[in-house]
């Protein structure tokens, strides 16, 4: 061994440079081996566009790119190259603008939007999310006499619009109870909305009662069965709840289809009575509102009517929904939201904590139904399909799980724009004189909920103080805390 070369220039050194060796090739590449490099930033941006184009062409070409109109003889195949280019353009140039300014970006431009914490409220001030709640409160009391004074040619229209709005902030409201409070996943929310409708249009019709009489009853139906769908589901979360709400909603339309005799299946419910106002009704004639006044009669007194009842009933939603979150019941909704094991371990029985959460979301939903049922005068099953229980629940996501704001915020702008797209005749000149851009609002809503994900994934308002405080947040001092009283 003495005599080995090999053994006497071995030393603890070289051992130490050999292991470093091999640390270093068991990397990956040899150091002698250049990394490869990198796309520039706008190369990079524009190699996604391109494969973003690319797929787009790919999916939409059967559906833009030819159209088959009935003619003699069979079918006649047009071709639209223009309206499918433009559409491969408006692709390109969307992902081109998300990599190069978002994904891409060193200090991405969504970083400029971020909210900050606001102070105001720190020192004193009132909250900004309050000083907008007011500002909306007060336009829309007093939103008829602005149109009035502003838009005389298209009161009736936006007033209409404005009805439909409210409708929908409603239902989001009433939504948001078990999706935004308790984190119950509710796909049939609509059937609650149907059963309040023709709760009001039956008895109306049957009985002769009044609208103000069948209000209160439409609710109280709607929410008893919001307790029957509750009890299925006590031990179901996540995707199965889901699954099983959407079939209690498509099981409540195939039986208002197919229940001929009693709701009259297809053909719907016709004369359901109006509103009145302490039994005066918006007509012409002796006996009516403009005659007991003495004022000359206009359709849009009806329209602002409607107007405010909704509105009251919105506002009537959005303040039991704020009380009850101050509530122990609401407290529960939102421990169940966060675990429902922990929930339980607490003591708190989830079983009726999940059945008010349904009956209450249900009850409001059944008050927005009679309303519907009273503002169109007509119902069919057709109105209450699965689409209404996802633009309500696009809201309420979109909004912001749990925001009350974020709900009107949502409503507005979804409901809203989709209705003001019928007036951009502008874009007719871009795809056709055939385009219309409200054949288009589902893919609009998948836009919105992507672009939701993509930049605000908790909705446009994702911030609240926990309902535990009330009024101002107290200091609880280590004394407290030690002896078992931090409450």
């Amino acid at each position: 061994m003495a005599d080995d070369p090999t053994a006497a220039t071995i030393t603890p050194e070289g051992a130490e440079l050999k292991q470093e060796e091999r640390r270093e090739a068991a990397r990956g590449e040899p150091p002698f081996v250049e990394a490869p490099q990198s796309d520039s930033r706008l190369v990079a941006s524009l190699k996604e566009a391109g494969i973003t184009a690319a797929i787009v062409a790919g999916l939409t070409l059967v559906f833009l790119a030819f159209r088959s109109d009935i003619a003699t003889g069979g079918l006649d195949l047009l071709a639209r190259p223009m309206l499918w280019l433009s559409w491969i353009a408006i692709a390109f140039v969307g992902r081109f603008v998300l990599s190069y300014f978002l994904f891409k970006a060193e200090r991405p431009i969504s970083g400029y939007f971020k909210r900050t914490k606001a102070t105001s409220s720190a020192a004193g001030g009132i909250p900004l999310g309050k000083v907008f709640g007011i500002l909306l409160l007060l336009v829309a009391f007093t939103l008829p006499f602005l149109l009035d004074t502003f838009l005389p040619s298209q009161n009736r229209y936006l007033l209409d619009l404005a009805i439909l709005i409210l409708t929908y902030v409603m239902l989001g409201w009433g939504l948001n109870i078990v999706v935004g409070l308790a984190g119950l996943l509710d796909l049939g929310y609509v059937a609650f909305y149907a059963v309040g409708a023709y709760s009001f249009a039956l008895l109306s019709t049957n009985f002769g009662l009044g609208f103000w009489v069948c209000l209160p009853m439409a609710g109280l139906f709607a929410a008893m069965w919001g307790v029957m769908l509750g009890f299925p589901v006590l031990r179901l979360r996540g995707d199965y709840l889901a699954i099983v709400t959407l079939a209690f909603g498509e099981i409540i339309r195939i039986v208002l289809l197919n229940w001929y005799e009693f709701t009259g299946g297809p053909n719907g419910l016709l004369g359901i009575p109006k509103p009145t106002l302490f039994g005066l009704e918006f007509s012409r004639g002796e006996g009516s509102f403009s005659d007991f006044f003495g004022l000359e009669y206009s359709s849009v007194q009806r329209f602002v009517f409607l107007y405010y009842i909704i509105l009251a009933l919105a506002l009537i939603t959005n303040l039991v929904t704020l009380r009850l979150r101050k509530l122990p019941v609401g407290r529960a909704w939102e421990a169940l939201r966060e675990d429902e094991i922990a929930c339980r371990s607490l003591g708190i029985n989830t079983v009726n904590v999940k059945l008010t959460a349904f009956a209450t979301g249900a009850m409001f939903g059944g008050f927005a139904g009679s309303f519907f049922a009273a503002r169109q005068g007509f119902i069919s099953p057709e109105s209450f399909t699965f689409i209404e229980s996802a633009i309500v629940l696009a809201i309420v996501v979109l909004g912001g799980l749990g925001s009350q704001l974020g709900v009107v915020i949502a409503s507005v702008v979804m409901i809203g724009g989709i209705e003001l797209l019928r007036n951009l005749t502008a874009l007719q000149a871009v795809f056709g004189s055939d385009f219309d851009p409200t054949q288009y609002r589902m893919l609009i809503f998948g836009l919105a909920m992507v672009g939701i994900m993509v930049w605000k994934p908790r909705g446009l308002i994702s911030s609240r103080s926990p309902s535990v405080f009330y009024k101002q947040k107290k200091k609880i001092g280590a004394d407290l805390v030690a002896q078992g009283e931090g409450h």
